[in-house]
């Protein structure tokens, strides 16, 4: 069968590449050779927790007793596919809840004892983990990176640097490689000699809608979409093969509830499209944004896309690249649940101030960046020089240098190969919105283990990171005006950077106090406060002065420019 006449397309989703894989190798322990042989064990053991769902003490006895891998990482893939499904904010804030509460790790386990994961799905989660496996074979024909003919378009019609977690022709890619594999996981172990072909569960078919998703092709009806026959409508891959359409060429059988492996697959194959809905359309089709102006005497203009409408609330995306010397602040419903990325944006101040779903920073140079709630993943990669202030679910950092970041996160923070002098620091400043914000993402103020860096790295940890002293903290305020009942940094600072803020407050109301028992003139009053005993840094007063439009530096006595 021709793709062009199948009934129905289909397409691999990006989401769960986007925000479940990890942008490194994963470990040996996880090729497809020990996930098969995961998938048999967890079928053997049904009874003990292990199929159709997995519980976390099940999947900790795998990872640790039969993979090797450490409970640290465990649980982080565990908890990595927990957070990739779109539970309800009030699931996520009850879980928080409870996380907080616990008083020991014994309690912290008990609580984690509660959890399960679909098993097949979960296998599927591990598998495509290898998307972003180095195959040296590959790279010697040509076909690993740099790899001119699989790269997706950039903003400016060019391939952009390859970053496999956004690429959605590197997904159809690696499906289309990889869909025996995949199949074979969500099957029972074949006998030594399988007299007849081999039949996929329904249920299988179910869990393999983690990647798969499509939609039936117009039938001429003349409906922009939700016609009663039902075309244009995204639906989950078994819906699909269910239709009367393609039952047959699915290979589904109604007595056994079940479909024909080689005609699945056959099938499987000849639909399967690009995503109408990746960063590929949303470079080449998506909708432009002039939230960035050109800058006079720039060489690059900057460029912003957001994905069309008409696709599922998941697939929303904003992408920004090449913002150069500006101020760029944006509270908008067409940030509000959507995947952001932010590239080769240098020596600008960007805003984003609406619950967001993931955010990718990369190749960003001497910016600072201050995002609403991330309700799964932030990733930043390649950026030197940058601050990033955000209340995120969780902080993924590789290859940055010279990076501070201001964070309040219930994960580990993971820092990834590459990484040098990075500086974490507590979440420090608030916007009126903030809390409701972070209500509707299902983000908490506890637990906050933004000082408990977990490294999947092999350099010493003070060559990679340090905690911000207290001393070296100042207050950031957001100079925007927003409806809202937020008026303090939620769950407030820790005790000594408290106090640290305190005392200089007390500095400078003891010197306002001095300068004015003196009766200094205007002029003198001006060249007698030194920025050192201010609340905000240069750089933070030169932000509020381009988004204010008034120069408050002369008045601190300072020569300092927005570089």
């Amino acid at each position: 069968m021709e793709a062009a006449a199948a009934p129905v397309r289909l397409w691999v989703r990006t989401e769960p590449f986007l925000v479940g894989v990890l942008p490194v190798p994963p470990p040996a322990r996880l090729a497809p050779h020990y996930l098969r042989k995961m998938a048999a064990y967890t079928r053997a053991r049904a009874a003990e927790g292990c199929f159709p769902r997995l519980s976390w003490p099940r999947w900790r006895h795998i990872a640790c007793g039969k993979l090797r891998l450490g409970r640290d990482l465990a649980w982080l893939y565990f908890e990595l596919f927990h957070g990739l499904l779109r539970r309800e904010p009030a699931g996520r804030l009850e879980w928080a809840e409870a996380e907080a509460a616990c008083a020991s790790a014994e309690e912290l386990e008990r609580e984690r004892s509660k959890l399960s994961v679909d098993t097949l799905q979960f296998l599927l989660f591990l598998y495509i983990q290898q998307v972003n496996k180095v195959s040296l074979r590959r790279s010697l024909v040509g076909e690993e990176w740099p790899s001119p003919r699989s790269r997706s378009p950039s903003l400016a019609g060019k391939a952009s640097s390859h970053n496999k977690n956004w690429d959605d022709q590197e997904h159809l890619a690696f499906l289309q490689s990889h869909l025996s594999e995949l199949l074979e996981l969500l099957l029972e172990p074949a006998g030594p000699r399988p007299a007849a072909p081999r039949a996929v569960p329904l249920a299988a078919a179910r869990a393999l809608g983690l990647l798969l998703e499509g939609a039936l092709r117009a039938c001429g009806c003349g409906a922009a979409r939700g016609c009663g026959c039902g075309c244009g409508a995204v639906r989950p891959l078994h819906q699909l093969a269910l239709c009367p359409p393609c039952r047959r060429p699915s290979g589904y059988c109604e007595a056994s509830r079940a479909f024909s492996l080689p005609q699945l697959e056959s099938w499987l194959r000849s639909c399967l499209t690009a995503n109408p809905f990746g960063m590929s359309a949303c470079l080449r089709a998506g909708k432009k944004l002039a939230w960035a102006q050109q800058v006079e005497g720039a060489t690059r203009r900057a460029k912003i896309a957001c994905s069309t409408r008409g696709g599922p609330e998941e697939s929303s995306m904003v992408i920004m690249s090449q913002v150069y010397r500006q101020t760029l602040a944006k509270s908008s419903d067409t940030l509000v649940g959507a995947h952001v990325r932010i590239h080769r944006c240098n020596e600008s101040f960007v805003y984003l101030l609406s619950p967001l779903r993931s955010v990718t920073i990369e190749k960003c140079r001497s910016s600072t960046f201050v995002l609403g709630p991330v309700q799964a993943s932030l990733h930043v990669h390649s950026c030197a020089s940058v601050t990033v202030i955000a209340v995120c679910h969780r902080l993924c950092l590789a290859a940055c240098t010279g990076c501070t970041f201001h964070t309040l996160t219930p994960t580990q923070p993971l820092l990834l190969p590459g990484n040098h002098a990075l500086t974490l620091a507590p979440y420090h400043t608030h916007y009126p919105a903030l809390e409701d914000h972070m209500a509707q993402v299902g983000l908490a103020t506890l637990p906050n283990r933004w000082a408990e860096p977990l490294l999947l790295c092999s350099e010493r940890a003070d060559a990679v990171f340090r905690l911000l002293p207290p001393s070296d903290l100042y207050s950031f305020v957001i100079p925007f005006e927003m409806e809202g009942d937020t008026t303090e940094t939620p769950g407030g600072l820790p005790p000594a950077y408290q106090r640290a803020l305190r005392r200089r407050e007390q500095k400078v109301q003891a010197w306002q106090k001095a300068v004015k028992e003196a009766a200094l003139s205007r002029v003198q009053e001006q060249a007698a406060v030194p920025w050192e005993t201010t609340l905000l840094k240069p750089l933070q007063l030169s932000c509020l002065s381009t988004a204010l439009g008034v120069d408050l530096l002369p008045s601190l006595g300072v020569g300092w420019l927005l570089a």
